[in-house]
């Protein structure tokens, strides 16, 4: 039997599980502000706002387990440290950033059809 397309399955897997990192609401802010340049938490929290301690937390640690992230302690007091975007994801804020541009840019494009099809169903 062919198959009725030629994507494999690991290869799907794979997609998926990348997809899931970077194509959350949370990493593509954080990624976003982190283009600009290093950030302490503090700083990164009240940039995005609307985002809880706990789920930047979340969210930078696993940016930093999948190697977009990394995060600097310097041993002063109060401790301070920073985050910053490593080479991987200054190489994901291209596609981040069009996304971004793209939702900006069509976001009535969608409120329009989303009115169209709710009106529809009704």
């Amino acid at each position: 039997m062919i198959p009725r397309h030629p994507h494999r399955t690991e290869d799907c897997r794979a997609v998926s599980d990348i997809l899931q990192r970077v194509g959350d609401k949370w990493t593509v802010l954080v990624v976003g502000k982190l283009g600009d340049g290093a950030m302490r938490f503090n700083e990164l929290r009240h940039a995005i706002g609307g985002i809880s301690q706990k789920m930047l937390t979340t969210t930078l640690r696993g940016l930093e387990r999948d190697g977009f992230v990394s995060r600097t302690v310097f041993a002063t007091i109060p401790p301070r440290v920073d985050y910053e975007l490593t080479d991987l994801g200054r190489e994901l804020l291209v596609p981040v950033g069009a996304l971004g541009e793209w939702a900006r840019l069509n976001q009535r494009r969608v409120a329009e059809a989303r009115m169209k099809f709710d009106t529809a169903v009704e």
